[in-house]
């Protein structure tokens, strides 16, 4: 699965996706109405082409780019029960890791998923966008009774 191969997977299988590019990467936000203010722009996931906010993962080589993906306390833990810690190597590919950065705030990453996580990356794509939904109706009902 290439970079293009999984922005078209996110946008064609997820509805109510705004992708914002910016730099070369790419940031998934739950936004059905295309309303909401930057404040609350938060992405349930984004694609990175470079080291132009970290280089833990080393996208400076030919080719690589790393999906990260934002889930909820539960989902994560069910990933990591041990939390994360400092001896990860960001950098290999193929393989579902705590983000090197965004990780005490419940984010993964993976550089070039393939074969080797693809099922893992669709399924945790599913769960951060339903929590993102989740989060986006929850705001809209309490926006909406006071």
């Amino acid at each position: 699965m290439d970079v293009g191969d999984m922005k078209r997977y996110i946008c064609e299988t997820f509805d109510g996706v705004n992708a914002l590019e910016a730099n070369g990467d790419t940031f998934y936000i739950y936004d059905p109405g295309r309303d909401l203010p930057a404040e609350r722009q938060m992405p349930f996931a984004t694609i990175v082409t470079g080291d132009h906010y970290d280089d833990a993962s080393d996208l400076g080589r030919p080719g690589a780019w790393r999906l990260n993906v934002g889930l909820a306390r539960s989902a994560y833990g069910a990933l990591f029960p041990q939390g994360h810690g400092p001896d990860v190597d960001h950098s290999v590919p193929d393989t579902v890791l705590p983000h090197p950065v965004y990780a005490p705030q419940h984010w993964v990453c993976v550089v070039n998923p393939g074969e080797a996580s693809v099922d893992t990356v669709r399924q945790l794509l599913a769960e951060a966008y339903d929590f993102a939904a989740r989060k986006h109706a929850n705001h809209r009902s309490r926006r909406g009774s006071s």
